[in-house]
């Protein structure tokens, strides 16, 4: 991960201060914010390649400042949520975060996680992604692009993952437990709603298939299957 810029924003100085030091020495280039105002301006003004974001900052809150980002930017964002604030942390995964760790964390953890996003953004660690398509959705391998009927679609790196296995599997149900495995690198915990919420999230971009119902159906206690929709072309 050498040469890696990764902003930090959270009010915690401290705290900043010391992940700053370990991520430091695992390779990476850190620079701390300490409000949501100071870390939408570097954003805009500097080049990064994630953004690890504090949910609860005084002033503007990290939510308005991710919601605010996503109209302009796909930048991975890796949440960092109180403990037990489930409703805070689903928010911010429907507001289009990558994925969250709770604090207190570890740095180890962090570090991990974010390497993890990061490969995401990057294409990496996967099989080798080639063009795909089913009915009016395209994904186009080259550009790490997506469109429905031609339209162009903006999606995250975990979304646009999460579609690939989607695509590839499609006509096949796909378990939480394999999604959270291959797209977010990590075992499904018992509570951890991030698959469901980041399904979600694609589903609506997707918008509705040719017949007029989702192109992406839940299977009850199973998971998710993304229909084959060449047949309704």
């Amino acid at each position: 991960m050498s040469g890696t810029r990764i902003l930090i924003a959270d009010d915690d100085v401290e705290l900043g201060a010391l992940l700053r030091d370990f991520l430091a020495r695992e390779g990476f280039e850190v620079v701390l914010a300490h409000t949501a105002d100071d870390a939408l301006a570097r954003v805009r003004a500097e080049a990064f390649d994630a953004l690890v974001l504090d949910i609860m900052m005084p002033g503007r809150s990290g939510l308005d400042a991710l919601r605010e980002l996503r109209r302009e930017s796909a930048l991975p964002v890796l949440m960092l949520t109180a403990l037990g604030e489930d409703i805070d942390r689903i928010l911010g995964l429907e507001l289009g975060a990558d994925d969250y760790i709770p604090k207190p964390c570890n740095p180890r953890e962090l570090a991990a996680r974010l390497r993890a996003v990061l490969r995401r953004a990057r294409g990496e660690g996967s099989e080798a992604l080639t063009d795909l398509r089913n009915g009016p959705i395209w994904l186009r391998a080259a550009s790490r692009s997506v469109s429905v009927d031609g339209t162009p679609v903006s999606l995250t790196a975990t979304e646009f993952d999460l579609l690939v296995l989607l695509l590839r599997e499609a006509g096949r149900v796909v378990s939480k437990e394999r999604i959270s495995q291959t797209v977010l690198g990590r075992p499904l915990g018992p509570f951890d709603r991030s698959i469901d919420v980041h399904v979600s999230n694609l589903r609506r971009k997707l918008g509705e298939a040719p017949d007029g119902e989702s192109p992406i159906t839940t299977i009850h206690r199973s998971g998710y299957l993304l229909r084959r929709l060449d047949e309704h072309t």
